[in-house]
């Protein structure tokens, strides 16, 4: 059984969702975010926790959750969270980022309209004042005008479609969006932020709030800006310095802007809101019917998913995308294996490991190096290990990754090399995936092999002479130990070997000291790949 905390409002479908799970516990307190104490108190529990934005999901909840797994994002934003704490400890943090992307780029639609044609000043001079005041509200049309997105996401994109519709010229800066998706949707993806400061008429952030991000805008980009520039942030509060975009808007540098999000929310003494030219809302942007569902139905989904061990769609803490880890799921367990098999026979003190990656292996291997992680940790360390927490836990002990990309290989299309150098000596084991699916280790310190990466080995140097295979054959009867299996990687005749056996029984220590003892053995190791 499964429980699982809700600490703030989230719609009614979501909630049922929760409820009909025959192993689900369900806690539902939309108004516990105001009590964090009672929060601190009865975390420790919960497998899973579900939040909006009002719950600090911080290292001081983190330190008590001893059951979390999962913690819940009812939105997109995961500014409340501690995401390296939660990542240590292994928590997977999911969101429901597409369950408000319609809302959100509608809202900044509407608020660029509003914007350029004043339409809130104009009806609060008409309803308020009773003030029929036509000149005074003169705006400026969207149509020929250059908009300008920073982030080029979900909703940034949505942005661009809508505004060519308007008759916009449409430029984007995102230094993690390819040229080509922007391409196929008419729009220019610019390789300097400086350059859309420059050119844009009208610009709007949509990025997470970030230490990249915090403050992108301040007084020094805004100089860089057109003077009469109409500036909209509907994304997160302090991606835009607060301050210094109420300046401008003083100063006419900025001839109006909107704003949903703010630094400190409620926002009822911004300093915003005495700026003139200013249009605000109460972060509203998700804020329909149609979106508030759709978050619930999908957070519920998610952790649910996350839970029961399934694959989860948007996980924000993963190393990797979920949909690389089921399409290259053969792939992943090879890394696994190799991991696991490095750590037993060699690499175990190394301060720095080398994973080659050969051959088309997709354009990002963060998942392939999180499984190597995975199964190389669990030998190491006395805490859980898996794909979340398997990289920080590396970081934390000093151990470094290097990651190296070749084209095809020799001998297979596609390959896996892990290498570490312990006392001068080299070491490496490689594998690839037969058929798709069938993942085998195929060289180990150059010598070529064949072999299935489960369950217990013999890894053993030797001379290569004849009655070895024997000697050690009736030292393993002896102790009633069964051989699975038996494969030789060899030079030649009389020179260095590497054997392994496959075995079905553990191998006693003594077993283990007389085939070390026999004149042909150089050197024999015990492995187990599970």
């Amino acid at each position: 059984m499964f429980k699982v905390l809700v600490t703030e409002h989230i719609a009614e479908p979501g909630i049922e969702i929760l409820r009909n799970q025959p192993d689900v516990e369900l806690t539902y307190d939309p108004e516990l975010f105001r009590d964090f104490e009672k929060i601190l108190q009865i975390i420790p529990e919960y497998d899973a926790i579900i939040t909006r934005s009002g719950t600090p999901v911080n290292k001081e909840l983190l330190s008590k959750a001893e059951k979390l797994k999962v913690i819940g994002r009812a939105g997109v934003g995961v500014d409340n969270i501690d995401l390296d704490e939660a990542s240590r400890r292994g928590i997977l943090v999911v969101n429901a980022p597409t369950g408000n992307t319609l809302a959100a780029t509608e809202h900044t639609m509407g608020m660029m309209i509003a914007a350029a044609r004043q339409i809130p000043q104009a009806h609060n001079s008409l309803k308020i004042e009773r003030r029929w005041d036509r000149k005074k509200f003169m705006g400026v049309e969207l149509a020929g005008k250059t908009l300008g997105i920073i982030g080029f996401g979900r909703i940034g994109s949505r942005v661009g479609i809508r505004a060519k519709a308007f008759d916009m010229k449409v430029i984007a800066y995102d230094p993690y969006i390819k040229k080509e998706k922007a391409e196929k949707l008419g729009v220019e993806l610019l390789d300097s932020l400086d350059e859309l400061l420059e050119r844009a008429d009208v610009i709007t952030v949509h990025t997470p709030l970030t230490d990249e991000t915090r403050n992108m805008i301040t007084r020094k980009e805004i100089e860089k800006m057109k003077d009469g520039v109409i500036l909209l942030n509907i994304a997160r509060g302090g991606i835009i310095n607060e301050q210094d975009l109420y300046e401008a808007l003083k100063s006419g540098k900025v001839r109006a802007a909107a704003v949903d999000v703010f630094v400190k929310e409620p926002a009822n003494d911004n300093i915003l809101l005495d700026a003139p030219n200013i249009i605000v809302t109460p972060h509203i942007g998700a804020n329909t019917f149609e979106s508030q569902t759709n978050v619930a139905v999908i957070i519920a989904n998610q952790v649910l998913a996350a839970l029961r061990g399934e694959e989860v769609e948007f996980a924000v803490n993963a190393p990797f995308e979920e949909t690389t880890a089921k399409v290259m799921k053969p792939w992943m367990e090879l890394a696994e294996k190799l991991g696991l098999f490095a750590v037993q026979v060699a690499c175990a003190r190394s301060k720095e490991i080398v994973i080659e990656y050969i051959g088309d292996l997709g354009e990002d291997v963060k998942a392939f190096t999180a499984a190597f992680l995975k199964g190389f940790l669990s030998k190491i360390v006395d805490i859980p290990v898996n794909y979340i927490n398997a990289p920080f836990l590396a970081k934390e002990r000093g151990l470094r990754i290097v990651e190296v990309r070749k084209e095809e290989g020799t001998n297979f299309k596609r390959l896996m090399r892990v290498a570490c150098e312990i006392d001068g000596k080299r070491f490496s084991v490689a594998g690839t995936v037969m058929e798709g699916k069938f993942p085998k280790i195929v060289e180990i310190n150059n010598f070529l092999f064949d072999l299935v990466p489960s369950g217990r080995l013999l890894i053993i140097k030797n001379i290569d002479v004849p009655g070895v295979i024997g000697k050690m054959g009736s030292i393993l009867g002896k102790h009633n130990v069964n051989i699975a299996g038996f494969q030789l990687g060899r030079v030649g005749r009389g020179k260095e070997a590497k054997a392994i056996i496959l075995v079905d029984d553990e191998v006693p220590a003594a077993a283990m000291e007389e085939i070390s003892k026999l004149p042909e053995i150089m050197e024999v190791q015990k492995v187990d790949l599970g």
